[in-house]
């Protein structure tokens, strides 16, 4: 299957801000294990791995403005659509496991993994159901 130049951009720009998190996490960590961060330096850093993630979130924005192929939008949609009530309804269940001492803390920024799996899983899931239909 042909990518569309909507699709071609979104990957493009998810394989750049890939490449821009590993850039920036890897020396990030490496700074902070070794503790030679401290103060406002030390925040500008913590959050620096955020920026492409969030990054990330906006390319599939753009992806649901350019892309033409109204079907292709719907796929991505029901993407999203999964990602997001994986994603929420697994921080709801730990949330309250975690608030009852059942299950260790989570940091925060599992969520997103969670969600970005949660593609993955729609991904099957638009799979499966293009099946059914043929």
């Amino acid at each position: 299957m042909t990518c569309t130049p909507a699709q071609r951009r979104y990957n493009r720009r998810i394989i750049v801000l890939s490449i821009i998190y590993a850039a920036i996490l890897l020396p990030v960590c490496w700074v902070f294990v070794r503790h030679l961060a401290s103060g406002p330096l030390a925040y500008a850093l913590g959050v620096a791995p955020a920026l492409p993630v969030s990054g990330f979130f906006a390319v599939i924005g753009l992806y649901f403005v350019e892309e033409t192929d109204e079907y292709l939008r719907m796929l991505m949609a029901r993407q999203v659509i999964v990602a997001s009530g994986l994603a929420m309804t697994v921080a709801t269940f730990w949330g309250f496991l975690e608030n009852f001492g059942l299950v260790p803390h989570l940091v925060a920024y599992a969520w997103p993994i969670v969600w970005f799996a949660g593609l993955g899983v729609g991904a099957l899931v638009n799979k499966l159901i293009d099946r059914s239909a043929a």
